[in-house]
């Protein structure tokens, strides 16, 4: 699944980059504002033990980079056309644990050799996202459209 989105977020990426920068500089209040929705979301679906998963969800703005974390290889560039939400910090590594449970296992470490039960799954981000996806969209199609008609209106812009 990770995977698609790459490449899914690259054809966009690629078909966005022929977009004048003066549309995409229309566009951003749009990304960030989607993005902070489905933080916001996120956080309040999220569980609360000790509120380091919650703490944990963060907006990237366009341009900016995310926070360290483990998991998903650390620190990434949001491209201008992007707003990025992450889960984990060097202190949280577990977000995907939640999300998707863990099966029994072995345990290693301290305790190698112990049996853990597994955990069941407890989504936060993906309800998130659908339950964001729809509003977001007409959001950022609105931004995008008045975008394009200013741009219009002011005879185009550049690339």
């Amino acid at each position: 699944m990770t995977s698609d989105l790459k490449a899914q977020s690259k054809r966009l990426a690629a078909r966005l980059e022929a977009i004048p920068s003066e549309i995409i500089a229309e566009i951003k209040p749009a990304l960030i504002a989607s993005a902070n929705d489905l933080a916001n979301v996120a956080k309040a679906l999220a569980p609360e033990d000790t509120g380091d998963l919650i703490d944990s969800i963060e907006v990237t703005a366009p341009g900016g980079v995310t926070p360290a974390y483990a998991q998903g290889g650390g620190r990434r560039q949001a491209n201008e056309n992007q707003a990025l939400v992450t889960v984990g910090n060097p202190d949280q590594r577990h977000g995907h644990l939640v999300e998707f449970g863990t099966d029994p296992h072995k345990n290693g470490g301290q305790f190698e050799g112990t049996d853990h039960p597994g955990t069941d799954a407890q989504p936060f981000l993906l309800p998130a996202i659908r339950l964001t996806q729809d509003r977001n969209k007409r959001r950022i199609g609105r931004a995008i459209g008045k975008a394009v008609r200013n741009a219009a209106k002011n005879g185009g812009g550049n690339a």
